[in-house]
């Protein structure tokens, strides 16, 4: 399965709905670069929406620590919503549960994302 993913915006956030498997440092690039842009554009709040994630590995959490970092330099919020039971067992095994800012559904991370 290939990665994909689409963006859309609700309420000022723009969200990133990642789609397939991320596992390839590559796969995300041109994403990555639309994250850059949005924040340079002025938004500030960004969503990743994980429901339709069906696999991640080291390298696919390599890239989320990358979205982070741009973010939080941009001086933006980012939140994550519907992680499956495994991605979000990483995310407490890795402790980045503490980096990310995680919900279960995007209304409750878009309300976190525009206090």
């Amino acid at each position: 399965m290939i990665f994909q993913y689409k963006t859309k915006t609700k309420e000022n956030v723009i969200v990133f709905k990642l789609i397939g498997e991320l596992i390839e440092r590559e796969q995300p690039k041109v994403m990555l670069e639309d994250i850059v842009e949005t924040l340079e554009s002025g938004h500030k709040n960004i969503l990743l929406d994980l429901q339709d994630l069906k696999y991640i590995n080291s390298s696919g959490f390599t890239i989320l620590i990358n979205i982070i970092t741009k973010v939080n330099a941009a001086g933006g919020k980012l939140s994550v919503c519907h992680a499956n039971e495994r991605i979000t067992e990483l995310f407490h095994i890795t402790k980045l549960s503490r980096k990310f800012n995680e919900y279960k559904t995007e209304e409750e991370s878009i309300a976190f994302l525009n206090k």
